[in-house]
């Protein structure tokens, strides 16, 4: 009885949140320009402000990843979105064509539903938070049962800060009796708009089985290839600066590290050098068997764990300061479990013979849970990175750390922790999504050819080969119709 009742508390906050949060949005569409701005800098400002104590409560309750890490993250879904959106129109008129005499202007999208994952719950809130006021709608949260509490407390952080800036109350919701029952109830009730949603692959098909608009993200199985070409030691710093940032809980970061033959005892070298630990074959199955559970489900309990932990969990002895576990695979599929997406400190490790068979294998690895997201490579081959421009993904990132990358931090990308996979992989953005995705675009368009007349071209675009098809008036028709009769008549006297 007491779940029952819980189930229908949860139903019913859902609503409460929901119609309060539309509530506020139909003012907060009235906003101006200036308005937005002043609110989003004061978010930006709490957001700062808690960042450090907001990644403690997210590695407290969790146990993933890092409080130095998830700090950076705060801060970069605060302070750096900011700088990158701040000059991006969401209000008012956005462009105005004078060639084509077309105007258009911004309108919000509404009401959306923000779905949390558990291993990037603060920052993913601060971002998704920022980017709807920023494009004036409101957000109502659906939190992860495992990050609660630091879901709650972010979103609370900002609506307060939103509302201390001069936003309607209740703008920013977050759902405190999670249940896949209130979950649902926020993705269908008639409220909402709109539905972004970051987590695992069933949440995001349910996102987009809703019956409404959703910007919904896939898992990112990324393959890095070391060409021959590369600056090896550059080439492991990244990988592991990536795959160690907070221990590999960003879907952007590697998954699986490829080798040409002739470069492979010196990246191993480099990464032994550098903290790898290259497991045996019977090591490699140890920590299979703890990482995934149901087939090649990730294990919660080894997501975002140090090396040096997952090993112990397993049983293996590593040097002091091991940073990344590699296992070689000779194959992709359930039978080379580390051929799929490890949201943690372990790595898989293949050897090809050249760039085509390293094609094939990212091509057979992506289609292995990572379709359409992210694929790196480490080149200085210009052509070489244009060659692997051609693979099912829609992030080809070149040189540098896959994880900070894919989100923007150490390339030229959108800033965001919502990264789209395409239809590729099932999504219905192939970018980083940015407040320009949460806006509805109104276009005004004036005349600019007249259409007041009978204006039918004299002759067809098309008319090289089918010869004149200009307009024939009544009389010239009756004319043609006479000769054909008189021509009749006569052969019929002869």
């Amino acid at each position: 009885m007491e779940t029952f009742d819980f189930d229908l508390q949860s139903v019913q906050e859902t609503r409460n949140l929901a119609r309060q949060a539309k509530e506020a949005q139909t003012q907060l569409a009235k906003f101006n320009s200036e308005q937005i701005e002043k609110i989003i800098c004061n978010m930006v400002k709490v957001a700062e402000e808690n960042a450090v104590s907001l990644a403690k409560l997210a590695v407290e309750e969790t146990g993933f990843g890092k409080v130095e890490d998830k700090t950076f993250k705060n801060h970069f879904a605060s302070t750096e979105l900011y700088k990158f959106i701040k000059p991006m129109q969401t209000v008012g008129v956005i462009s105005d064509d004078p060639v084509n005499k077309i105007k258009e202007i911004a309108e919000p999208v509404g009401l959306l539903m923000g779905i949390i994952p558990s291993t990037n719950p603060t920052s993913t809130v601060i971002y998704k938070a920022i980017i709807a006021i920023k494009s004036r709608n409101g957000i109502v949260f659906s939190p992860h049962p495992s990050a609660l509490k630091c879901t709650l407390q972010a979103a609370r952080l900002m609506n307060d800060a939103a509302v201390a800036a001069g936003a309607p109350a209740n703008i920013i919701g977050c759902i405190s009796k999670p249940t896949k029952e209130a979950t649902n109830e926020l993705m269908k009730c008639d409220e909402v708009e709109m539905i972004i949603a970051t987590g695992g692959s069933a949440m995001v098909k349910a996102a987009y089985s809703a019956g409404k608009p959703a910007l919904g993200v896939g898992p990112g199985n990324v393959p890095a290839y070391i060409e021959r070409t590369a600056d090896i030691t550059k080439a492991v710093k990244n990988i592991l600066v990536s795959k160690t940032f907070d221990n590999g809980t960003i879907c952007a970061s590697e998954q699986a590290v490829i080798v040409e033959e002739c470069i492979r005892e010196q990246v191993i070298e480099e990464f032994k050098r550098q903290g790898g630990y290259f497991m045996t074959a019977a090591e490699t199955s140890q920590v299979a068997k703890k990482l995934f559970v149901r087939g090649h489900a990730m294990n919660a309990k080894m997501v975002g764990r140090a090396a040096t932990v997952i090993a112990e969990t397993a049983g293996i002895a590593v040097p002091p300061g091991t940073k990344v576990l590699l296992g070689e695979q000779q194959g992709v599929g359930p039978e080379y479990p580390l051929s799929y997406e490890k949201l943690t400190t372990v790595l898989a490790f293949y050897t090809v013979k050249d760039w085509h068979e390293a094609c094939e294998l990212c091509i057979k690895l992506l289609k292995n849970g990572g379709i359409g997201h992210t694929l790196s490579i480490h080149t200085e081959n210009p052509e070489m990175a244009m060659r692997f421009a051609e693979k099912p993904v829609f992030r080809i990132l070149v040189n540098t750390a896959s994880t900070q990358g894919g989100v923007g931090a150490s390339t030229g990308l959108a800033p965001a922790f919502t990264l789209g996979c395409g239809t590729w992989g099932g999504s219905a953005t192939s970018d980083n999504v940015t407040p320009r995705h949460l806006i509805n675009i109104k276009r005004v368009a004036y005349g600019i050819k007249d259409f007041t007349e009978n204006t039918a071209p004299s002759h067809s675009v098309c008319g090289a080969q089918g010869g004149s098809t200009g307009a024939i008036s009544e009389d010239q028709l009756m004319n043609v119709v006479n000769e054909v009769i008189s021509l009749l008549k006569r052969r019929g006297d002869n």
